[in-house]
């Protein structure tokens, strides 16, 4: 409680010279206190002076956030990974209370208005919690389901939907993918037919991630039969409605304390006036969080692969074979550094993402290269080091079997790696003529 109470809060203030300066909120500690007259302490090797991307508050948001995480939320991830579930209004009360689920969104709406690297910095931090769930899970709350509501919805919108996400009060999900529309976003069979001044949904959403505990879905659904980029809308639908059923909870092979659920619509009446921006658009603003998306998706793998990098020295140090530490033999500590190497290239590739990011660049390409690459070598990676672990890899009691089955999403969700390569190629100029 003493740190919920002292949690981070913080706003950032803009003047024309683009300098950054931190400050607190009314009875809560700031972020920058003291940061300027004392040392950063941080997980990351490199400190604030020498980061290409991160200052001392970046780092100092980060060092806060793995306070949190080391409190809050690891001590009892075994436990919800056997449950099956997190406790999302739980979890997300906390870090809502703390700034962490607003990092860039306006400060009239409970958010930190600050620029998207710190949301960078946060998606890294997050990669300590000891399984891919509940990060995933959170950034659904923060990454899908809620940009397009902050740039584009209505006022009342905002406050209904778009404060309370953000302060935790309430859990979001994201209704875009269907069987049969996964990766194909184009090819949803959801529709919301405008009656009065309501619109009648029908049809049903498959991977709904937090779909079993959200309390509002951020909905893609056809709202007339134009062209299917054009015919789209994004509707916020509580997810109390009559109509609305929670048709099963997905069992998966990892991911397993976030829960996933298959969702059908059956005449549910939602008011027009929810829609997000303008009918038809849905398509569009659901195309253009795609880079922030998946920026935060390569962040975050990234703290995990270090992990498993790390626990995977210190496992071979101890463990002998042929009387000598399997770390030892020249196959496996070159490998590892092999896969260190790769690491370290894919995080430059994130931050050189970020940083043109940040200042108003178009980074589709890099972004879905970051992606397919997070994804190819979270699979390489988690299966080198689990081979070094013998049959204690291959057993439920080490985290590097948990992180061996979650990461295997990173190459399907979000985009598969062969859409990436798609998006890629078009900017390279190489696809087939039609």
């Amino acid at each position: 409680m003493a740190l919920l109470e002292g949690a981070l809060r913080v706003n950032l203030l803009a003047n024309s010279r683009s300098f950054y300066k931190f400050t607190s909120f009314v009875g809560v500690r700031s972020l920058s206190e003291n940061v300027s007259s004392k040392p950063v302490t941080s997980s990351s090797p490199e400190v604030a002076g020498d980061h290409v991307l991160y200052t001392q508050e970046h780092f100092a948001l980060k060092d806060s956030l793995k306070k949190l995480i080391d409190q809050e939320i690891n001590p009892h991830v075994d436990q919800w990974e056997a449950e099956g579930k997190f406790p999302a209004h739980k979890v997300f009360k906390i870090l809502g209370s703390a700034g962490f689920l607003g990092v860039n969104r306006p400060a009239e709406y409970g958010g930190l208005g600050l620029d998207y690297s710190y949301s960078i910095a946060v998606a890294e931090e997050l990669g300590n919690i000891r399984c891919g769930g509940i990060p995933m899970a959170i950034g659904v709350q923060t990454d899908m389901t809620t940009p397009a509501l902050a740039r584009f919805g209505s006022e009342e919108l905002k406050k209904e939907f778009l404060l309370p996400s953000i302060s935790g009060d309430k859990v979001a999900c994201l209704g875009v993918s269907e069987v049969g529309a996964g990766s194909d976003v184009s090819s949803i069979k959801t529709k919301a037919v405008r009656k009065g001044d309501e619109y009648v949904i029908n049809g049903g959403k498959m991977w709904t991630t937090n779909g079993a505990q959200a309390d509002w879905m951020c909905l893609l659904a056809n709202t007339s039969d134009g062209p299917p980029h054009r015919n789209k809308s994004l509707i916020c639908l509580p997810m109390n409605l009559p109509g609305v059923h929670i048709a099963r909870t997905i069992d998966k092979i990892g991911m397993k304390s976030s829960d996933t659920a298959q969702v059908f619509f059956d005449d549910v009446r939602v008011p027009c006036k929810n829609i997000i921006g303008q009918e038809g658009m849905g398509f569009t603003y659901q195309m253009l969080q795609f880079q922030e998306e998946r920026l935060w998706a390569v962040a975050n793998v990234l703290t995990t692969l270090d992990i498993i990098i790390q626990e995977t020295i210190q496992y071979t140090r101890q463990r002998k074979i042929f009387t000598q530490p399997v770390l030892y033999h020249q196959a496996v500590h070159f490998r590892l550094a092999e896969l260190q190497t790769e690491v370290e290239l894919l995080r430059s590739l994130l931050y050189h993402a970020t940083a043109l990011y940040i200042k108003g660049n178009d980074v589709t390409k890099l972004a879905s290269m970051a992606k397919l690459k997070a994804g190819r070598l979270a699979r390489e990676l988690s299966d080198s080091c689990l081979q070094y672990w013998g049959g204690m890899g291959f057993t439920n009691d080490v985290l590097i079997s948990r992180f061996y089955r979650d990461l295997r999403l990173i190459s399907i969700g979000g985009g598969a790696d062969e859409v990436m390569l798609g998006i890629i190629c078009k900017y390279m100029d190489t696809l087939p003529r039609k």
